[in-house]
């Protein structure tokens, strides 16, 4: 038989065995194992400073600095409309800042890369030709000037493509009108756009759909005049015989160099009436003037101001010069 003390003893070094194993355990993972990174810093970029998004001090929320890098984040991070938001955030507080030009070229920057493709939302694009072009007029001569011109080609190659498209889509529909007013837009202006000789040649289809021939035979004419080796051309000849229009004046345009004047508009159609004549009788409801002599082309609407007509455009800003030992 065993002694009481014997065998209370044993029963305290039973319960012991848990918690020693325990204990061992535990201390073992705390020395062995390595810290995990937060989550903040798995996320964090090379060179930029975290704290720039913590910091929500006044000091900090006006500081030009420290909101171009919260800018310069954003935009590497392609966070863009955050990155729109620093941007202007800046030139909101430091208009005149030596970084004042840079932050409004990459505002512009910022809406461009949001934009999609050319059958979704073009708003985008639309703000981003309006920034670039308003870094032209505050910020004249500075060294983002030729990208900013670059820049603004993209912007109206983009909307003149959503232009084409929205108007090839109401040419298969039959909307005529509406077809042509699509293309017209795209022509209105004196900038050579990509897409300008498509433009030309559908407008002339959307044209002859309302049954304005002799406008149709116009923007062939101009179109084989204009872009003489362009593929457009065949196809222009073909729907211009199917006009009745002149075929020895296309074949003349074709001809690189050897026309030395652009040729006459025929004046009267096959039936001897003019075509102001023709179009009155024909369409009467397209012009809404009740018999008055529409023009033989689509009115010519001068090329818009170089800023945006939402807003007048800002006077030229005077930069200040960056200190020694600024970050700039």
């Amino acid at each position: 038989m065993s002694h009481p003390h014997h065998r209370a003893s044993t029963r305290t070094s039973l319960l012991l065995v848990p918690f020693i194993a325990g204990l061992s355990l535990s201390l073992a993972l705390g020395c062995s194992s390595t810290p995990k990174p937060s989550p903040s810093a798995k996320g964090s970029l090379s060179g930029v400073d975290e704290h720039i998004f913590l910091d929500e001090s006044i000091e900090k929320n006006y500081d030009p600095h420290v909101i171009m890098k919260r800018a310069e984040a954003f935009f590497e991070r392609k966070n863009y409309p955050e990155a729109v938001v620093e941007y202007q955030h800046f030139l909101d507080m430091h208009r005149a800042h030596v970084l004042a030009p840079y932050a409004q070229f990459k505002l512009g920057e910022s809406h461009h890369k949001m934009a999609k493709t050319i059958d979704r939302d073009s708003s985008p694009i639309q703000n981003a030709l309006e920034a670039y072009q308003r870094l032209l007029v505050t910020y004249p001569g500075s060294k983002y000037e030729i990208d900013a011109l670059v820049k603004i080609r993209q912007c109206h190659n983009w909307l003149g493509e959503v232009d084409l498209f929205v108007g090839r889509f109401y040419l298969r529909q039959e909307a005529y009108l509406a077809a042509a007013h699509r293309f017209e837009h795209i022509l209105e202006s004196d900038r050579e756009l990509d897409m300008s000789p498509d433009a030309l040649y559908y407008l002339a289809v959307a044209y002859k759909g309302l049954g304005a021939d002799e406008w149709a035979r116009e923007k062939l004419i101009m179109l084989a005049e204009r872009y003489p080796s362009h593929a457009r051309v065949k196809q222009s000849a073909a729907l211009l015989a199917g006009l009745g229009g002149a075929p020895r004046t296309v074949a003349v345009a074709q001809q690189v160099g050897e026309q030395t004047s652009p040729p006459s508009l025929p004046r009267a159609s096959q039936n001897g009436n003019s075509p102001d004549t023709a179009f009155q009788a024909g369409l009467p409801h397209l012009n809404g003037t009740n018999g008055a002599t529409p023009p033989l082309s689509a009115p010519r609407i001068e090329p818009a101001a170089i800023t945006s007509p939402r807003s007048p455009a800002p006077a030229p800003v005077t930069i200040e010069t960056c200190r020694l030992g600024d970050w700039c």
